[in-house]
């Protein structure tokens, strides 16, 4: 049975029934093909042109197994720069984003058997961090590592905002307690003033005698008028 033409409503079918994600034990990678079924990826094995690309593949297999490890690497870290850049994202999510690609290198055509043992390789490279993920248990995190010298100098310029903050802080906080520490001296000096100080006394007299005021109503004498000098007469 040959295959359906392009535009007929059989290849149209096949081409939906072909979306989205499919089972990685049916994909030849050799041939680069996607199997729906079991029954499909047997018949694919059995057929002239995979027979014919695995001879090639079998006189040797390690350059071809360098050439998917060195695809696989460069696609992986590549989608990971553009889609995340330096944010943290959980390996295993990452990976179901990769693997959406229909085009993309499988896994197990590579030389790293498993996620995490590829995560590992990519964090001692210096390529990638990882830590483990807090909210998933024997989880990875995994976050791209940017080494252009405009990210270093981003970094750098970071760092030291940072660390002019930190100073800033800290001078502030110095400063702080400094004028608390006048303000208490200030008010223990006010306290000791205070209680040292000698209160104000009452009026006090000895004895029950009355108190006798002694006024004096004498006439001042009256001053005598001043007198006036006579007026001058020019003849």
């Amino acid at each position: 049975m040959g295959r359906a033409e392009v535009g007929t409503p059989k290849y149209i079918a096949n081409q939906m029934k072909a979306k989205g994600l499919q089972r990685l034990r049916w994909y030849c990678q050799v041939c680069e093909k996607q199997c729906r079924d079991e029954n499909g990826f047997r018949c694919h094995t059995q057929s002239e042109s995979h027979v014919r690309q695995m001879l090639i593949v079998g006189e040797n297999p390690q350059k071809k197994i360098k050439e998917f490890s060195d695809q696989f690497r460069r696609d992986f870290v590549s989608l990971l720069k553009s889609s995340h850049g330096e944010k943290k994202i959980n390996v295993n999510k990452f990976y179901q984003e990769y693997i959406s690609d229909r085009n993309h290198v499988h896994m197990n055509s590579t030389r790293w058997v498993s996620l995490t043992e590829f995560a590992k390789f990519l964090s001692e490279s210096g390529v990638c961090k990882i830590e483990a993920d807090p909210d998933r248990e024997g989880s990875l995190m995994i976050a791209y590592v940017d080494n252009s010298p405009e990210a270093m100098k981003r970094r750098d310029a970071a760092r030291k905002r940072d660390k002019d903050e930190s100073e800033d802080f800290e001078y502030e906080q110095k400063l702080l307690q400094q004028q608390v520490k006048k303000a208490k001296k200030q008010s223990a000096d006010s306290d000791e003033s205070k209680s040292s100080g000698e209160e104000p006394k009452e009026l006090q007299r000895e004895g029950a005698a009355p108190i006798k005021l002694a006024l004096n109503f004498a006439k001042k004498p009256i001053a005598k008028p001043i007198a006036r000098p006579k007026p001058i007469k020019l003849r």
